[in-house]
């Protein structure tokens, strides 16, 4: 029987009835009286020097509080980068200055040159067409191999090139790599392109800085997946301001993906101008805004190559990575293609020996970042689609070959400095193929041929690491910052207990799931427990929600400081039954002394804490709250196995996703509807990249997809009715609730089933096709199968 509370059970979004209802409270619902508005004037040329920028008419208008320019920041920190890459020869990567407002030169469309601060933003906005800029054109590097030739115009004069660093892992295996290649039997190259994206959360982002004179205090409301590395970057390298006297506020929020991650020159300018101007300043991006200065994601261009021997057991694996950073270091961009990439090259498989060499560039466009998986979906992309390219080169099946080269015995240490706790890539598999029908595919081959179209089945495997820790080794990898997560429980008087948290929610339902955790530990009703969690003045410092750590992270510390709890609860339940602490039993909700009939309830206990008089608690001191902090030991890894079956339309070269299966083994699943909710959500995301989305750039650097009539977003009717099921389950040894994260795997395991299944149905069909780059559009299938 399905449980109805507590861990495992589906129990609805609490959250949802703010949010179905018009209750929920967004950034740009936050309205300060007296609050001015504030128009960015974005550059429209990918790169230029800034001559003269003439503010005067602009500054004379009705309404205009005051224009800013780079001037304005001249004393103030850049927008700073917080993981810093090493390369291949130990030197630290280049790292350029990115200021709030542009000085001296332009280097992406979109890039703010001016901001005007007014009364109303129809007032902003007239006022910065009046505004006369000087720009010499200069020419922009798009293109990534070009942009680090010899003599190619530099996006920063006083870096040596466009080269931001230049990475290879495992370095000392570079030899025995190309010696394994040398010898092997057999060897699969594919070059391949993963397309930029754009985030495309349904909110876009918004500020709105406030200041309070009187005791020189700052606030930002902001949409942000992590408020407190926001505090910490904007207050510490940008603003100068210290941490008491800012304040951030992340309410609730619209999605993230990734994009709201990072620390963005508006929230500081917002925060910079409420102070400058003695009023609040509010921002909300338009949509085109947006296209033109949320981080992009992804935009890799990749060689690799695998090796294996005359009984197809892979013996090496090597890739080549050109990986596109933008105009300016975003916040995590560097660790992105490095060590959230490299490392997983090992994939479900026991490759003994993998190189990886990452070419990080500097080009004049929109700065790229962390995007849904997060350099987990670049590399199972590439290793998914040369294995698969390699069964067809070989004549064996592609599930076979998977199979066959499996990881089996665990814990694994991967020749890139991973180590897999846990894992049963072949229980996830066996699923799968229970799932799809594979002995059937060939019958509804044919039916789809006898009706003029061609069928294929794509299937692929993934393995992710989630949760970015521990501190002390992505300290050693550059990152700078811990992270760790945080957690303070407060239980009220009556019993109800409210939880604080470092995580943020902003889609992933945890107002829902993590009263489910606490209500199991103690055995009481999940309405009973409040999650507060976005604001710093009432959460423990924390890193925020990325990379799939927040129940494994956050979650782990809300354990933590309950068990602290549970343990102090005993203490005064033992006084009040004048029994011994150690043979105090918590269960439903009322502790026990074993063996007895002696029992208090919850509520009782905790009004003592509070009532101390009443019960003399001696050593005992009064209340209770506590706080925890989760480091843990590892990444956790999730897996699965998903197949794709596309139809293609030889006439017009239109793919359609007929079905679609995800055998994901997420560890211990707190609430499988949500978990189920946030795969559909994942998948919904990979293969629209496959399918439709790509951001592009013409040769002068012009963004040509800068709106939802150029850039192609997946629609209902573009995605299929899928199977999902998480029954595989291989907890996690190192935390307490033996989760592993499930919030990104649909993007990571996605795009290769859709672009395995194509190049399938397109062979099936007499194509000589072994690769097409993504999107699949279909102009580019009719181009492949016609060239």
């Amino acid at each position: 029987m399905p449980k109805d509370s507590g861990i495992g059970a589906s129990t609805k979004r609490r959250e949802d009835i703010r949010f179905l209802t018009g209750q929920g409270n967004y950034t740009d619902d936050i309205n300060i009286a007296g609050q001015a508005h504030v128009y960015f004037l974005r550059s429209d040329i990918a790169h230029g020097t800034i001559n003269s920028i003439d503010t005067s008419a602009a500054a004379a208008m009705p309404g205009v509080v005051r224009v800013f320019t780079g001037a304005d920041f001249e004393g103030v920190g850049g927008i700073p980068c917080g993981w810093q890459v090493t390369d291949r020869h130990g030197e630290p990567m280049q790292e350029p200055a990115h200021p709030v407002i542009a000085q001296g030169k332009v280097r992406h469309v979109g890039e703010i040159v001016a901001a005007v601060v007014a009364d109303s933003l129809s007032q902003a906005r007239d006022a910065a067409e009046a505004i006369v800029l000087d720009i010499t054109d200069l020419p922009a590097v798009v293109d990534m191999k070009a942009a680090v030739a010899e003599g190619a115009t530099k996006v920063h004069d006083d870096l040596t090139s466009n080269l931001c660093y230049d990475w290879g892992f495992v370095e000392e295996n570079k030899g025995a790599v190309d010696e394994a290649f040398a010898n092997a039997a057999h060897v699969t190259t594919l070059e391949l392109v993963n397309n930029r994206l754009v985030a495309n959360p349904m909110e876009p982002r918004v500020a709105v800085g406030d200041y309070t004179r009187h005791n020189d205090e700052s606030t930002l409301y902001t949409t942000s997946q992590n408020p407190h590395v926001i505090r910490l970057l904007m207050g510490a390298f940008v603003l100068g301001i210290p941490e008491h006297k800012l304040r951030v506020v992340a309410p609730d929020v619209g999605g993230g993906f990734g994009a709201k991650i990072f620390h963005y020159a508006e929230e500081a300018f917002c925060t910079f101008a409420a102070k400058a101007c003695n009023r609040a300043v509010k921002w909300t991006s338009s949509r085109s805004e947006a296209f033109m200065s949320d981080a992009h994601g992804r935009d890799h261009v990749s060689k690799i190559e695998l090796a294996l021997d005359a009984e197809n057991n892979f013996t090496a694996l090597r890739t080549e990575t050109y990986a596109n950073m933008g105009a300016y270091l975003s916040t995590f961009a560097p660790s992105v293609p490095t060590w959230l990439h490299g490392t997983l090259m090992a994939g479900n498989y026991k490759t003994p020996l993998i190189y990886v060499n990452v070419k990080a560039v500097f080009t004049n466009t929109v700065p790229v970042d962390a995007y849904r998986g997060a350099g987990r979906p670049e590399a199972t992309y590439q290793l998914e689609r040369v294995v698969d390219k390699a069964a067809r080169e070989l004549g064996v099946d592609p599930v076979a070959l998977r199979r066959q080269n499996f990881v089996t015995e665990f814990p694994y240490e991967t020749p890139v400095a991973v180590a897999y706790d846990t894992g049963d890539y072949h229980a996830t598999m066996d699923q799968l193929e229970s799932m799809i029908d594979r002995e059937g595919f060939a019958a509804r081959r044919a039916a789809s041929e006898a009706n003029g179209k061609l069928r294929g089945l794509g299937v692929n495997c993934y393995i992710e690491a989630c949760g970015i820790a521990p501190s002390n080794l992505v300290g050693q990898l550059g990152a700078r910052a811990g992270l760790y997560e945080s957690a303070t429980v407060r239980v009220n008087a009556t019993g109800g207990l409210v939880v604080m948290t470092g995580s943020h929610s902003h889609g992933q339902g945890h107002e829902t799931s993590f009263p489910q955790v606490i209500a199991e530990m103690i055995g009481i009703d999940e309405s009973m427990v409040e999650i507060v969690h976005g604001d710093t003045a009432n959460t423990p410092m924390g890193m925020g929600t990325y990379g799939s750590r927040s129940i494994a992270v956050g979650g782990s510390a809300m354990v933590r400081a309950a068990e602290k709890i549970i343990a102090k609860t005993k203490k005064i339940a033992a006084h009040l039954m004048e029994a011994s602490e150690a043979d105090i039993e918590l269960k439903d909700g009322a502790f026990s002394v074993a063996g007895t009939d002696k029992s208090v309830a919850w509520g009782d206990v905790c009004l003592a804490a509070y009532v101390p008089h009443n019960y003399p608690l001696e050593d005992i001191e009064p209340g209770l709250e506590e706080t925890a902090f989760y480091d843990p030991a590892n990444f956790t890894y999730p897996s699965g196995a998903y197949a794709c079956e596309v139809e293609i339309d030889p006439e017009t070269g239109k793919v359609t996703i007929e079905s679609f299966a995800a055998a994901d083994d997420f560890g211990n699943v707190i609430n499988p509807m949500i978990v189920e909710g946030q795969v559909h959500g994942g998948l919904a995301q990979g293969i629209g990249q496959a399918l439709l989305e790509a951001c592009a750039y013409d040769e002068n650097g012009q963004l040509l997809t800068g709106s939802y009539m150029d850039y192609a977003m997946p629609r209902a009717d573009d995605l299929p009715n899928y199977q999902v099921d998480h029954s595989c389950v291989t907890p996690c040894t190192h935390n307490p609730l033996g989760v592993k994260g499930c919030g990104e795997a649909g993007a990571i395991g996605s795009p290769p089933a859709v672009i395995n299944a194509v190049v399938d149905a397109l062979q099936s069909g007499g194509h000589a096709v072994d690769h097409i780059d993504m999107p699949v559009s279909p102009s580019r299938v009719w181009s492949a199968m016609n060239s």
